[in-house]
């Protein structure tokens, strides 16, 4: 009852507000909070529940009311390096960070 996303394109300080919140709540709630929240990272990880829920029904026979987030792990990705032209053919960098997502539900 895992699911992983990998390279999310939002920074995991963004990211770890929101999973903040859902941790250790239900799974059907969380879901609700999320579709809900003002946030791009609830969309985000409202997939990764979402489909975690969606394994453990499918795969291990298990009720979604019956499940709980048990471990909601945000590391950070891999950096995409850009940069911003300034004077004298110079550069200033622009770092857009990912997020990778590791949740795993327990039953009740």
């Amino acid at each position: 009852m895992k699911a992983n996303a990998k390279n999310i394109r939002i920074s995991p300080k963004k990211l770890r507000v929101v999973a903040e919140v859902i941790r250790g709540m239900n799974a059907e709630q969380a879901l609700k909070f999320l579709k809900f929240a003002p946030k791009k990272g609830a969309d985000l990880l409202y997939k990764v529940v979402h489909s975690a829920v969606s394994n453990a029904v499918h795969n291990d026979s298990q009720k979604a009311d019956e499940l709980m987030i048990d471990t909601l792990i945000i590391t950070k990705g891999i950096v995409y390096k850009r940069g911003r032209p300034v004077s004298r053919g110079r550069m200033h960098p622009i770092l857009k960070r990912t997020s990778n997502v590791k949740l795993e539900l327990q039953v009740k």
